[in-house]
Order: C-alpha cells, then sequence, then structure tokens
C-alpha cells in the first residue's frame, strides 16, 4: 500500500500568497493525499485574525492535518504571553498542534524546535531533551517495519542554505534520531526546498525541507513537498503551484 504524504510549510498568514493558497487547496481537495503535514510558521505575527484564518483554511482541506509551530507562531509583541502561554492563541486547531499520526507503514513523530526565550535570535530553533525523548520513544515504539519521520519546523542542520543560524542541540537530536531509527526529518523555515541525505554517527538520516506558500519567497517559488512510501522507499517530488516541478528523488 502506498502511502500519500503533502508536506507544506511557512504559509504565513497576513502575509500569505493568496492563489498558492488557494491552488493548494484545491490540489489537496482534488487529489485527496492521506495527510498534510506543516512544518510551522502558519502566521506572520500571531495575531488573533490571522490564526482566525489559517483555521479556517487547514479546516477547509478536509483530510487529517499535523501541525508543528515555528517561531511566527508565538507572540511578537507581547513578551509576557510569549514566555507564560505561547501557544494560546491556536484556539481551534490546537487539536492538531504535534499531533503523531499514524498511518499504514508510516509514523509521522513531531519534535518542537520553537524557543520561548533564549540569549539569541528567537527565530533560531533549539532542541530540547525532553522533546528529543519524547520522539526517540515514539520512534522506537512503532511497530515492525514502519517508516518513522519526524516533523519539526526548524532544520536539524544546515542542509546548503545560507542566512539562519544553527539549531541548538539540532546535531545531537540527528544522532539521536537516527540511533532510535528515524529515516527522515520535515521541516520548514528557510523558504527553499531541499532534499539531502546527512551523515550521523549512528548512520544516515534524510533531511526534507519545504518551500513557502507566502509573499516571501527566496529561491524555490511557492510549491509543497509530494512525498510517498511504498515498501518502506521513501520518494519525494517537489511541486510548484505554477506547475514548473522539480525531478523527482527515490531514497
Amino acid at each position: 500500500m502506498t502511502v500519500r504524504i503533502f508536506h507544506v510549510s511557512d504559509l504565513h498568514f497576513g502575509r500569505e500568497d493568496a492563489a498558492a493558497i488557494a491552488g493548494f487547496a484545491e490540489i489537496v481537495r482534488a487529489e485527496r493525499p492521506d495527510v498534510v503535514v506543516c512544518t510551522g510558521d502558519l502566521t506572520m505575527r500571531a495575531r488573533r485574525r490571522e490564526f482566525a484564518a489559517a483555521g479556517a483554511w487547514l479546516k477547509s482541506l478536509g483530510v487529517p492535518v499535523t501541525i508543528e509551530p515555528g517561531n511566527h507562531d508565538l507572540p511578537y509583541f507581547n513578551p509576557v504571553q510569549r514566555l507564560l502561554d505561547p501557544y494560546k492563541r491556536y484556539g481551534r486547531i490546537e487539536r492538531a498542534i504535534e499531533r503523531p499520526i499514524a498511518l499504514p507503514g508510516v509514523l509521522l513523530v513531531p519534535l518542537r524546535t520553537t524557543a520561548r526565550i533564549q540569549l539569541r535570535s528567537l527565530a533560531w530553533g533549539r532542541v530540547s531533551q525532553s522533546g528529543l525523548k519524547a520522539a526517540q520513544a515514539a520512534i522506537c515504539a512503532r511497530p515492525p517495519g514502519t517508516l518513522a519521520i519526524v516533523t519539526c519546523h526548524h532544520p536539524l542542520a544546515r542542509a546548503g542554505f545560507e542566512g539562519h543560524g544553527d539549531t541548538a542541540g539540532g546535531s545531537e537530536a540527528l544522532r539521536a534520531l537516527a540511533e532510535a531509527g528515524a529515516s527522515a526529518v520535515l521541516s520548514g523555515h528557510v523558504h527553499d526546498a531541499f532534499d539531502v541525505v546527512w551523515p550521523t554517527a549512528a548512520g544516515p538520516i534524510r533531511l526534507i525541507g519545504a518551500g513557502t506558500l507566502s509573499e516571501r519567497t527566496r529561491e524555490t517559488p511557492p510549491s509543497f513537498n509530494e512525498l510517498h512510501d511504498a515498501d518502506g522507499k521513501l520518494s519525494l517530488r517537489i511541486r510548484s503551484i505554477n506547475h514548473r516541478e522539480k525531478p523527482t528523488a527515490t531514497n
């Protein structure tokens, strides 16, 4: 049985690309993937109206959704709320936040990388020991023969992009996740798509990044990733909303 995953990231409601957002929704309704994975930055400034718009849009897709918070999803103008209750405004979409999803032969495992506060840019990622241990435990408990895919917002390693700080604890997390048996890590944040095999002391692990559906594009035009798992082999197609697609990669 083939499992199909649509991986989207950095929607940035408040600065969304309306045509790309509508185009993705139309593709989802027509093609009915098994799940949509959103690896963070639903909003631009974590405003209530941005979350409301994002929640209504996600609900309209009509398929299971799991969401990782991004750094833009934490309160931007209210440092007290950011520290004490940073995810309060997720409201009606909170059931989709960091939801592990088990599909036939595939387990999606959330790993939070946002930081409430740290002594460097709040835009940069951080992996906590508690979050990493929870992800490891979920991976180790999966049924035999199940492909484990980790979902997070920040890339855990600098996979060919510039202009963003390293994720604190990212290298150690990749080794631990590979040791637990994870095959791939899905992320966003850098607004460009990538697909690399990353070496660790525990063996290689695949790093897959999604582009953006916002106005804040970089090298990659508005796009999303389509992943297929067939008999434990994960294939990837980077799909541009304007249909300028990149070649298929299989690992």
